[in-house]
């Protein structure tokens, strides 16, 4: 996993966190007698749903951003 899944850099407010992963949430840990499967409940379908669409905008923004780096140069006017 990549470290930008959990925090991000705001110009503003520093290093905040991400809307992907909530750590209240996160009671996962699993025993090693733990032998059935966990069932995904609604409340983490919502979360997987919410982190693929920040993960979408983040994406949509990272292309914008790459689409004006590398854009051609403006056309310089002729000196007349």
């Amino acid at each position: 996993m990549l470290l930008n899944e959990f925090i991000y850099f705001d110009k503003d407010n520093g290093l905040t966190d991400n809307d992907r992963y909530d750590p209240f949430h996160d009671t996962s840990v699993l025993k090693s007698k733990d032998l059935r499967k966990t069932r995904l409940t609604l409340r983490m379908l919502n979360d997987l749903r919410k982190g693929g669409e920040a993960r979408y905008k983040e994406q949509k923004e990272d292309l914008e951003f790459v689409k004006v780096m590398y854009a051609a140069p403006p056309a310089e006017e002729a000196a007349a």
